[in-house]
């Protein structure tokens, strides 16, 4: 018992407390900074604040975002999530012009920001944004009717005397363009709005003049018509490619929020768009998209996700998109077969359509030596006519089910 000796803390090296101290949230770690002088120099140690989440912190405020800022998040930093103030009765400025352009400054390594419940109508321009982004993400937040435009006089107002990486940039384009690696100044790839009602189709087709824009989702933006998506869609001119020639993955849907009038925006996609390889359609956007998804000639990859499809619905839709290489459905609910009434004259085309797929099917049955599965499950009979109508293409179910009716 003599040789036994009380271990603590002070005899692991500091690699080994700062991955123990990676598990803590950031609340915890200020804490723990306050322990001793040790732990708060480990604490601001920029290996704990690469991913930065805030939006489980109720009630930041701006005065903590400044601490944060001034004492922890430097040049580690490449994710940062905050919650805003847009739900809570506390009000207040929470994104505040200088605050963005310090943030710019103190970390020039930033590649994601993920934006809950905020207002952003205080801020004219999306320029006051760190211009190292490649990802925006909005949840549930305001934008003001300007956010995404690049006019030339945008960055002025925003950044105005003071020093900045983006100031510094403006006397040198060239440069700038390089830095910044876009020609308008905006390095965002990827644009996710969900859930933001002020989003219309005026912010669409600010969108048109982002240059690296190559991945764009719009999760329940309830404004966006078929005539914004159309006119923003990326078609030949007289002096070339025009709209959003760069996209090449566009997610749209609608889960069916109340009280909103459904715009079928994925009508739009009717007058074709050029480069569009991937195409996720969800909820109530998906009966009309696939109507117009014979018109993507470079659509390569489709998925379906949240909403209820039949058998014929998806086989008739796919015999018009054979370039298909992944065809994907997530959470869909899949209507049984029903037979309905013959008339003279009608369901030709079916009958034959469904001789076709059966036979497929019986075929790639004989060759596995597999059984066939029951025949009230559509899922079974639908990856089989799938196979043979598309045999380049992968298929993915997940979460699937089929609906039953009462009746």
């Amino acid at each position: 018992m003599e040789d036994f000796r009380v271990w603590n803390l002070d005899y692991f090296p500091e690699n080994i407390l700062i991955d123990i101290l990676s598990y803590l949230g950031v609340r915890e770690l200020v804490r723990a900074g306050r322990v001793c002088e040790r732990w708060k120099r480990l604490v601001k140690d920029q290996r704990l604040w690469r991913l930065v989440d805030l939006t489980a912190w109720k009630g930041v405020t701006s005065r903590i975002l400044w601490v944060l800022l001034r004492q922890y998040l430097g040049c580690g930093l490449r994710c940062l999530r905050l919650r805003g103030l847009l739900l809570s009765a506390r009000g207040g400025v929470f994104l505040s012009k200088s605050w963005l352009r310090a943030l710019t400054l103190k970390c020039p390594r930033l590649r994601k920001l993920y934006l809950l419940h905020t207002d952003l109508r205080g801020l004219p321009s999306c320029h006051l944004l760190p211009p190292t982004l490649q990802v925006l993400e909005l949840r549930g937040c305001e934008l003001p009717p300007s956010f995404f435009n690049l006019t030339p006089g945008s960055e002025s107002p925003g950044h105005g005397g003071a020093p900045s990486n983006v100031g510094a940039q403006q006397p040198e384009p060239s440069t700038a363009g390089k830095r910044a690696g876009s020609s308008s100044g905006v390095s965002i790839e990827r644009l996710v709005l969900n859930n933001v009602p002020s989003f219309t189709d005026q912010h669409l087709q600010s969108l048109t003049s982002w240059d690296r824009l190559s991945r764009l989702e719009l999760r329940d933006t309830f404004r966006v018509t078929a005539n914004g998506l159309r006119s923003c869609a990326a078609k030949h001119s007289g002096s070339g490619l025009e709209g959003l020639s760069k996209l090449k993955f566009l997610e749209i849907g609608i889960t069916g929020r109340q009280g909103y009038q459904l715009q079928m925006a994925s009508l739009g996609l009717g007058s074709g768009w050029l480069g569009l390889e991937e195409l996720s359609l969800g909820g109530k956007e998906v009966g009309p998209g696939l109507l117009c998804a014979s018109r993507l000639k470079d659509l390569h990859s489709l998925c379906l996700w949240a909403c209820t499809l039949s058998e014929m619905q998806v086989l008739r839709s796919c015999r018009m998109i054979r370039q298909l290489r992944k065809l994907e459905f997530l959470e869909v609910f899949f209507q049984p077969k029903q037979a309905p009434p013959r008339v003279d004259g009608e369901g030709s085309d079916q009958e034959e359509e469904e001789r076709d797929s059966g036979e497929a099917a019986g075929a790639n049955e004989e060759e596995d030596g597999h059984k066939r599965p029951d025949g009230n499950d559509p899922i079974p009979r639908l990856q089989r006519s799938l196979a043979a109508l598309l045999p380049h293409c992968t298929l993915v179910f997940t979460n699937c089910s089929v609906q039953i009716n009462s009746d």
